[in-house]
This record gives structure tokens, C-alpha cells and sequence, in this order.
């Protein structure tokens, strides 16, 4: 969806994330909202401010009126890497990570918006330990109109059900994916088989999600069930809030993880 750059900036002096997005890609996922008016990905990011969303300073259009974004540049490391690396920077430090990974969310669906591509790629690790949400690219205004069904957008292992069954949707299709990235978290594996198409994704999300002991067995009976209910299928028996996601998380008797 676009390019990331490394940058300086002379006025300001300090250096920036830029990221330039690609008119193409951009101008086609715009087309799944026929009608609608959605607010470039610069204006959404512009107006957060919060501790655990990356800091945009200033957007618009190029001379080849590509939009472009310029951020604050993270010194750090992509919770994916963290995660897939089994990290020694993770160890003891999930539960933490996941909570400010859900507070970050919760700010955001205050905003009014559902961010719609929640995984551990989209998150970053200061050096002084600060999870900060990125990439809003498919973010969209949390209104009615924009929650119809049929637009099916995200990364494809972290999708909700209802986005795969392309019925209508609400914050919880995000709360779903916090779900996954959990999970992922604590176990090193996806609830379900990576999957490479639609087709195949679809049998998995009719299947419940494998048991986090497979991968850990050590782990406690009360983070089995934190992340069984938090990949729950039926949006109505998961995590109704990112607010009570963080709290069940914060209420597990250890926090060592």
C-alpha cells in the first residue's frame, strides 16, 4: 500500500518516518466505499494523540499528488519481530505489551474509528518499552455506513469471522484480531493453519481455534481461558471492549509471562 522512508527533517531538525502511499492500491481500496467519503489516512492519524499511537506531524499530497504522511520515527523493534524471534525483550513483558497494544485501541475506537488490520506487524517497541499502534492504511470513520457488509479488508490470518462471512460488522472485528495477536503472543502460533486463500481460511473459521496448550503446555489454566474467549468466533462471547481485554489480562493471577 506504500513505501516507508527514513528521512530528515531539515526545518525541524530531527529525524522522521515518511511514508508516501501508492496512488494505485490506495485508489482501489477508496473504491470499496462507493458513495462514501473516507477521510485520508493522514487526516485520521493526525487527530490521535495518545501515548501508544505513533505521532503524526503533518500530511498531504506530493507534486505527483501521492499522499504522504510524515510520523515520528520509532526507535525500536516491530512486536512481530519480538514475537517470532521468541525475543529475550518479550520474556516477562507479554502481559505489558498487550495491555498498552490494547489501550492504544481503546483510544482509538473513543476517536471513532476502527483500525480494521490490528496484528503484531502493526506495532512497535520503543527503546523505553512503549508499544505503539501503526499503519492505519485500512482504517475507517466507525459508522454504520462504513460497517456493511461485504468489505472484506485486513490481514487474512487475524480476519473476525464476520469480516470472512462478509456480514455486517462493529468494533469487535478488531477486538478479535487484539484476540490472534495474543495468542500469538504467548504461544509462538496461530490459533488456526496459516492460511493461503479465502476458501481455506474460511474452513478454519468454522472450526474452533486449537488449544493454546498444544503450543505451551505449561501454561496457566486462567491465560487458556483469557485467550480462548479472546478468538472466540461469536462476537457476542468475546471480549466485548479492548478496555475489558486489557482488564482480564491485568486481573491474571501471574504476570511474569
Amino acid at each position: 500500500m506504500s513505501k516507508v522512508y527514513r528521512a530528515h527533517d531539515r526545518k525541524l531538525g530531527r529525524v522522521v518516518c515518511l511514508k508516501i502511499l501508492d496512488k494505485e492500491k490506495t485508489a482501489k481500496f477508496e473504491a470499496r466505499f462507493p458513495g462514501l467519503h473516507r477521510p485520508m489516512e493522514g487526516a485520521v492519524c493526525a487527530s490521535l494523540r495518545h501515548r501508544n499511537v505513533v505521532q503524526t506531524f503533518e500530511y498531504g499530497l506530493t507534486k505527483q499528488s501521492e499522499q504522504y504522511l510524515v510520523m515520528e520515527f520509532i526507535e525500536g523493534l516491530g512486536f512481530n519481530f519480538l514475537i517470532e524471534t521468541q525475543s529475550p525483550h518479550l520474556k516477562g513483558k507479554r502481559v505489558e505489551f498487550l495491555s498498552q497494544l490494547a489501550t492504544g485501541l481503546e483510544y482509538v475506537h473513543q476517536q471513532g474509528y476502527l483500525h480494521r488490520d490490528i496484528c503484531p506487524r502493526n506495532a512497535m517497541v520503543s527503546q523505553e518499552g512503549v508499544l505503539k499502534i501503526i499503519d492505519f492504511g485500512l482504517a475507517i470513520p466507525y459508522r454504520p455506513e462504513f460497517c456493511k457488509p461485504g468489505n472484506r479488508t485486513g490481514t487474512p490470518n487475524y480476519l473476525a469471522p464476520e469480516l470472512i462471512k462478509r456480514t455486517n460488522t462493529d468494533h469487535r472485528v478488531d477486538l478479535f484480531a487484539l484476540g490472534v495477536t495474543a495468542y500469538e503472543c504467548f504461544t509462538n502460533q496461530l490459533p488456526w493453519e496459516r492460511s493461503q486463500s479465502l476458501q481455506t481460511l474460511m474452513s478454519h473459521m468454522n472450526s474452533p481455534g486449537k488449544n493454546p496448550r498444544l503450543f505451551c503446555p505449561e501454561l496457566d489454566d486462567d491465560v487458556v481461558a483469557f485467550l480462548t474467549k479472546a478468538i472466540e468466533r461469536d462476537p457476542n462471547k468475546r471480549f466485548q471492549h479492548a478496555a475489558a481485554f486489557r482488564d482480564a489480562l491485568k486481573a491474571l493471577p501471574r504476570q511474569d509471562y
